[in-house]
């Protein structure tokens, strides 16, 4: 296997050169990455020095280095920019494979990207694809931790009874794919996966099933969604990452995502300096806010959601918040001390089966809420950027 060596001036250069020619690789070069204490000056290695880790024809990085010119953070780093180049990387006692993505060519496509679960994913899906459906034919596929067995076409927005019917069958009538399609009502492909690695890889997945459903539809652009930190495993001709609140989004393996993105949405905002030392990106910084999709106005509502949304802006007399829905037992008491005329809810967790199901039995009218994009003071245009990706997919539909 041809490999790049990562190296340093900590070990001595008659160890370092010894290793490279004891250990079971080709190298075709190295690179000194840092560390003077037994540097004099004018090494020769066996190999040549190098610069970058690119343009070497290399299949891996094989790290040589150790604390402290690479700690855990640099480590990762490193790691990040090999993966990203489609290397492995592998150290004494660890071993980082590239996620593969299968290929996937006949319809421009993007890809919606977190770095963990409630980030706001799910709402930028919704909104890109509401923003693009006003200009061409458009089919979301969702890949979800409860999605079903088989990929799933939902052509248009699900009613709450249909909604209710999933869950009494004993489906997740929260999936992602449902909630996409009943907020943004573009056609909709629902998929599952088990597992995510730390560069977002998953064990199993029928996403490439659901990606074959699309080149069937033929729209003018798919857009797959993640899941979590999971990255869809279909090649794409642009990603956007979100990342949430108080998350950091060069950390670990989050620095792959970036590499591997082509515009990051902060929730909440932030620094995006750290985002763009690692790699020139637009960064925009979003805010969401609860929308109901009925009118709230002189009734008494009460709100159920997944995370910290406001609900401070909306036009209705707010009896109770519930930020419950991911603990049914929690959720199950809140609901015995509720008097309200309407549930306003996310599509989200237990949405469906608890509290869509208590309303029903209550004879309360259940409303959906959907997760608008506020921009922030003094940040870039966002459908701006989501359109130029959009474009530039279109202009190179072949993915990989």
């Amino acid at each position: 296997m041809k490999a790049i060596a990562l190296i340093d001036g900590e070990h001595h250069v008659d160890v370092v050169r010894d290793a490279l020619a004891e250990l079971p690789f080709q190298f075709v070069g190295a690179l000194l990455i840092g560390g003077t204490e037994k540097l004099r000056g004018g090494e020769e290695y066996g190999v040549p020095l190098l610069d970058s880790l690119d343009d070497t024809g290399a299949e891996a990085v094989v790290d040589l280095s150790d604390e402290p010119v690479l700690g855990p953070r640099a480590r990762m780093l490193w790691a990040s920019q090999a993966l990203a180049r489609g290397l492995r990387y592998i150290g004494a006692d660890f071993r980082f494979e590239p996620p593969r993505y299968l290929p996937f060519s006949r319809v421009p496509s993007l890809a919606v990207i977190g770095t963990g679960k409630r980030v706001g994913k799910t709402a930028v899906t919704g909104h890109l694809a509401r923003l693009l459906a006003k200009r061409c034919r458009v089919v979301v596929v969702s890949m979800g931790r409860g999605g079903p067995p088989e990929p799933e076409v939902v052509e248009g927005p699900p009613s709450l009874e249909r909604l209710l019917d999933i869950s009494r069958a004993g489906g997740h009538a929260a999936s992602d794919y449902l909630e996409t399609a009943a907020l943004a009502g573009v056609p909709t492909i629902g998929c599952r996966r088990a597992g995510g690695g730390l560069a977002g890889q998953v064990f199993t997945s029928n996403v490439p099933r659901g990606a074959e459903l699309v080149e069937e539809m033929r729209p003018d652009i798919a857009i797959f969604d993640g899941s979590g930190a999971a990255v869809p495993p279909v090649w794409v001709n642009g990603r956007i990452l979100v990342v949430g609140p108080g998350q950091d989004a060069t950390a670990y393996l989050n620095a792959y995502r970036v590499l591997v993105s082509d515009l990051v949405v902060l929730l909440g905002g932030g620094d995006p300096a750290p985002i763009r030392e690692l790699k020139d990106v637009p960064v925009v910084g979003i805010e969401l806010r609860l929308r109901p999709l009925s009118p709230l106005a002189g009734r008494r509502v009460a709100v159920f959601t997944a995370g910290p949304a406001p609900v401070d802006h909306l036009d209705a007399d707010v009896v109770h918040v519930s930020r419950s829905l991911a603990d049914r037992a929690a959720l199950r008491e809140e609901l015995k001390q509720i008097e309200a005329d309407v549930y306003l809810v996310e599509i989200k967790a237990a949405a469906i089966d608890v509290v869509a199901e208590a309303a029903a039995a209550r004879e309360v009218e259940c409303v959906f809420a959907d997760n608008e994009l506020r921009p922030l003071p003094g940040e870039p245009d966002l459908d701006a950027e989501l359109l130029a990706l959009a474009e530039a997919a279109a202009a190179q539909p072949v993915a990989g």
